[in-house]
C-alpha cells in the first residue's frame, strides 16, 4: 500500500500567512533584529539568533539557515550546548523544508546528541520525532518506527500531549504503509485525534482528520472519507498543505466516474502547490492527477503527469513518490504498447523496491538482449559493406540485404515480446514475495507485541524488562468442567473461541496486551511493553466491557435453551518482569507476585463481577464506586484488600 498519509513535524513548513499575521511576523522580526544588535556574544545572543531563524522559516528558508549557522558557531565558541542543540535543530528544519533530507538527518542527529548530553527530554522527544518523519519520507519504515517509538516513550515520560499525539499520528502513518499492519493505523489515529482536540491544536486536528479520511478512502467508504478530507482542507485553507486533501477529494470523484469534479479538485491542488513552490505537495498532486487520467483512459496525459511528478520527486529524493511514479509509468507505457519504456521503468521499479526476482530468468533475458545487440551491430556493419558495393552489386545482393533487415526486425520483435513477458513475470513474482513477507510479519505481530517483535527481527533476541506499574487481568469460566462434559469437543472449542475472539477485540481497544490462554483462562496486562499511567483504568474498563458481552451472550444462550457460561474476573496492579521465552516457538510472558495476586483476585471473584485489589482500587477510585469485600491472604504479599467494581462516578472524566 503506497500511503500518502501526512506526517506531523514538530516544526512548521507553513509558507502562507494572512496580511495581519504577516505584519505581526515582520514586527517581531524587526524587534528581534534590534535586540540582536544590542546583545554581546553570549547565550542570550544565541537564543535570539535561534528565535530569529525560526521566524524566518515561514518567510525565507535561506535566512533561517544563515541564522542557524551563526547561532551554532557562537554557541560552540562559548560552550552553550543547549543553544547549539537548538541551532542544529533549526538547521535540520531548514534543510528538511528545502527537501535536503540527508543534511536534515545529519543536523538532527547532532542536535539529538547535544540534547541528550544536557538531559533535555523535551528536545530529545522533538528531534526523535523529526528523525522518524524524515526517514519515512525517504522510504525507510523500519527506522521511522524505531525513532517514533523512542520519541513516544520520552513524550509519555514528560506528559507532553503535543508530542504524544504527534507520534501516535506518525506511527499510524507508517503502519498504514504496509498491508500487514494497515488495520492498526486507525487505532493510532483515533487515539491522537481527541488529544489534539483537547489541546485545540489545529495542525494536529487537520492532519489526523486527513489520515482518517485516507483510511476510509482505501476502504471505499467515500462519504466518511469526504467528511474527514473536508475538515482537513478547511484547516489548511490558503496553505500548500491543502493540496493533499484536494487531491484525495479529486480521486473520490474519479472513482465515482464524476471526472469533471475530479479534475476541478486536481487542478486546484496542483495550482496551490505550484503557487507556493511546495515540491513534495506538487509531486503528490501530480501523481493523483495522473491516476485520474488513467481512469479516464487518457494514457498519454497520464504519462505526462507521471513524468512531471517523477522529475520533482527525484529532485527532492522522495522515494515513496518516485516508486509510485515508476509504477504508474510502467503501467501506462504497457497500455500504450511502448514496451521499451515499460521495460525501463519496470527495472527502475524493481531496483527501488529492492526485492528479489528469478536470477536465471533474468540472465536469459539479458543474454537475449546481448545477442540482439551483437546481431544488430553486425547487421549494421554488413549493411554498410553492401552499401559501398551497391554500384557493382546485382539484384540478388539487394534481396540479401532486405532479408538481413527482415531478420533484424524479427529479432527485435522477439526481444520486445520476451521483455514484456519478463515484466509480467517479475511483477507476479514480486507480489508473491511481498505477500509472503507481509504474512510472516503479521504472524509475528499476532504472537508478540509490536515493539518486541521488531526488536526480535532487528537484533535476533528481545531483552527481558522490569516494569514498575503493570495491571494484570485474569478471567475464567465458572463450572467449566461441568459445561465441558455436556458439549462435544467441536462445540466446546468453537464456543470458547467465540469468547476469546471477543476478549481479544476488547483488549486491543483498551491498549492492553494479551499474554496467553490456559484452558478456559484468559490473561492480559496493561502498561507493557510500552509503559503508561492509564493501565489500571484501561484494564478495569476492559473487564467491565467483557462482563457486558457475557451478559448479552448469556441471554442469547438461555433464549435458545443452552447452558449459560458465567465469567469471573480478577485484577491486580504492581511490578512484573516481562520477556520472550522459547527458541523455535516464541512466547511473550510475564512473571512476579503481581501475576499471582491477580490470579487470586480472579479465583475469589464472583460470576458477572470484576474483583480488584487495593492497589488497583487506589488508581481508579476517583472514577468508579467500589464495594469493599474484605481481605484474602496472598503468598509473599500478606493480606490483600478486595473490592468489587461498581458504577462509574457521574463526574468522572474518561482517561
Amino acid at each position: 500500500m503506497n500511503s500518502l498519509c501526512r506526517f506531523l513535524f514538530l516544526f512548521s513548513f507553513c509558507l502562507t500567512l494572512t496580511a495581519g499575521q504577516a505584519q505581526n511576523i515582520f514586527r517581531e522580526l524587526d524587534s528581534l533584529k534590534s535586540a540582536l544588535f544590542r546583545e554581546s556574544n553570549d547565550s542570550a545572543k544565541v537564543d535570539i539568533l535561534n528565535e530569529l531563524g525560526t521566524r524566518y522559516l515561514s518567510q525565507d528558508v535561506y535566512r533561517a539557515l544563515d541564522n542557524g549557522k551563526k547561532a551554532q558557531n557562537l554557541a560552540k565558541t562559548i560552550n552553550y550546548r543547549n543553544g547549539e542543540a537548538f541551532a542544529l535543530k533549526l538547521l535540520g528544519q531548514g534543510h528538511a523544508s528545502n527537501g535536503n533530507y540527508q543534511e536534515a538527518i545529519n543536523s538532527f542527529k547532532a542536535s539529538l546528541a547535544l540534547f541528550e548530553s544536557t538531559h533535555n527530554k523535551d528536545g530529545i522527544a522533538n528531534i526523535l520525532n523529526n528523525l522518524g518523519s524524515i526517514y519515512f519520507l525517504l522510504g525507510d519504515d523500519a527506522k521511522s518506527i524505531e525513532y517514533h517509538l523512542q520519541s513516544l516513550k520520552v513524550a509519555e515520560e514528560i506528559n507532553n500531549k503535543v508530542r504524544i499525539a504527534t507520534n501516535l499520528n506518525n506511527l499510524g502513518t507508517v503502519y498504514l504503509n504496509k498491508p500487514a499492519t494497515a488495520n492498526r493505523s486507525l487505532v493510532y489515529f483515533l487515539r491522537a485525534l481527541p488529544i489534539f482536540e483537547e489541546i485545540e491544536y489545529d495542525d494536529g486536528i487537520g492532519i489526523v482528520s486527513g489520515n482518517i479520511g485516507e483510511i476510509y478512502f482505501n476502504r471505499q467508504q467515500y462519504d466518511s472519507a469526504l467528511t474527514y478530507f473536508n475538515t482537513y482542507v478547511t484547516m489548511y485553507e490558503g496553505m500548500p498543505d491543502a493540496a493533499w486533501g484536494l487531491s484525495y477529494i479529486g480521486q473520490i470523484y474519479a472513482n465515482q466516474n464524476d471526472f469533471d469534479q475530479a479534475f476541478k479538485f486536481h487542478e486546484e491542488a496542483v495550482s496551490i502547490a505550484r503557487d507556493f513552490d511546495s515540491k513534495l505537495d506538487l509531486a503528490q498532486s501530480l501523481l493523483s492527477l495522473a491516476s485520474t487520467k488513467n481512469k479516464k483512459n487518457d494514457f498519454p496525459g497520464s504519462v505526462a503527469s507521471y513524468r512531471q511528478a517523477l522529475e520533482i520527486s527525484e529532485e527532492i529524493k522522495a522515494r515513496q513518490e518516485i516508486k509510485k511514479a515508476y509504477e504508474g509509468l510502467t503501467e501506462q507505457y504497457a497500455k500504450l504498447n511502448d514496451f521499451k519504456n515499460a521495460y525501463i521503468f519496470s527495472n527502475l521499479l524493481i531496483q527501488i523496491k529492492d526485492t528479489l526476482y528469478n536470477t536465471n530468468e533474468d540472465k536469459k533475458i539479458q543474454q537475449l538482449q546481448f545477442n540482439f545487440d551483437i546481431e544488430k551491430k553486425e547487421s549494421e556493419i554488413d549493411l554498410l559493406t553492401k552499401d559501398q558495393a551497391l554500384k557493382e552489386a546485382t539484384i540478388q545482393r539487394q534481396k540479401i540485404v532486405n532479408y538481413a533487415a527482415g531478420i533484424t526486425g524479427f529479432l527485435l520483435l522477439l526481444v520486445i515480446l520476451g521483455t514484456y513477458n519478463r515484466y509480467r513475470y517479475v511483477r507476479k513474482t514480486n507480489k508473491i514475495i511481498k505477500d509472503e513477507r507481509d504474512r510472516s510479519q503479521e504472524l509475528l505481530l499476532n504472537i508478540l507485541p509490536e515493539e518486541t517483535a521488531r526488536e526480535l527481527e532487528t537484533d535476533g533476541h528481545a531483552q527481558t524488562r522490569y516494569y514498575e506499574n503493570v495491571t494484570v487481568l485474569f478471567t475464567d469460566f465458572k463450572g467449566f468442567s461441568s459445561i465441558a462434559g455436556k458439549l462435544s469437543p467441536q462445540d466446546l472449542v468453537a464456543e470458547l473461541n467465540d469468547y476469546f475472539v471477543a476478549f481479544d477485540e476488547i483488549v486491543d481497544k483498551y491498549n492492553l496486551e494479551k499474554i496467553k490462554t490456559i484452558g478456559d483462562a484468559y490473561m492480559c496486562a496493561g502498561g507493557i511493553p510500552t509503559a503508561n499511567e492509564t493501565n489500571p483504568l484501561d484494564a478495569v474498563e476492559a473487564a467491565l466491557e467483557m462482563q457486558v458481552f457475557m451478559k448479552n451472550r448469556i441471554a442469547e444462550r438461555i433464549q435458545k435453551g443452552l447452558v449459560a457460561w458465567e465469567l469471573r474476573i480478577g485484577i491486580h496492579t504492581g511490578p512484573i518482569v516481562a520477556g520472550v521465552v522459547g527458541k523455535k516457538k516464541y512466547a511473550y510472558d510475564i512473571w512476579g507476585d503481581t501475576v499471582n495476586v491477580a490470579s487470586r483476585m480472579e479465583s475469589n471473584s464472583e460470576p458477572g463481577k470484576v474483583n480488584i485489589s487495593s492497589a488497583t482500587f487506589e488508581k481508579i477510585k476517583s472514577v468508579y464506586d467500589c464495594d469493599y469485600r474484605g481481605k484474602i491472604s496472598a503468598k509473599n504479599i500478606g493480606e490483600v484488600d478486595m473490592f468489587f467494581v461498581g458504577e462509574r462516578i457521574a463526574t468522572a472524566v474518561s482517561a
